[in-house]
């Protein structure tokens, strides 16, 4: 019984593994954050699954057990002392016919999620992920009128974070 579960469960996981990577990459900022807050989803994900009814589909679970350890575990960072990677002194020589234009637009677009709050940053996250509003209404755990309201409000923050 506990091995078809635990086959079960790498199954469905590896199919969506995708989604932990993309919460992940919101959530933090470098390689090291990332892997641990993957192990930490991971492991709530493997905790939680016997109480998986699939009365939704999987990956919709699946987002809303990931948003929530993401969000508890940033709310948790942020009472502590914040420190820089060392990446982000380090300079890149770059080939002259190399355009980085979408590469430079896709940073400032992560650099401006970071700056919202955790909410907004996971409807801006499942908004990216082309998920209908009534998923999104469904794996916050809130009205689909609701989830519109509040998508619009992100995307102002946003829009103004990017062109102030």
């Amino acid at each position: 019984m506990q091995q078809e579960l635990e086959k079960k469960f790498l199954s469905d996981f590896e199919k969506n593994q995708n989604i932990v990577h993309k919460i992940c990459r919101v959530y933090t900022t470098n390689q090291n954050a990332h892997n641990d807050l993957f192990q930490e989803i991971t492991i709530q994900l493997w905790k939680n699954y016997g109480k998986f009814r699939g009365d939704s589909k999987f990956s919709t679970w699946m987002y809303r057990v990931a948003l929530n350890t993401a969000i508890s575990l940033y709310r948790k960072s942020t009472r502590t002392v914040k420190t820089q990677d060392i990446s982000d002194f380090t300079y890149k020589i770059q080939s002259e016919e190399y355009d980085d234009t979408e590469e430079q637009q896709l940073k400032a677009l992560y650099i401006a999620i970071h700056k919202l709050n955790d909410i907004d940053k996971a409807l801006i996250f499942l908004y990216l992920e082309n998920k209908a509003y009534k998923e999104i209404s469904e794996t916050l755990g809130i009205s689909e009128v609701n989830a519109r309201v509040k998508m619009n409000r992100a995307k102002d923050k946003l829009k103004k974070i990017l062109t102030p």
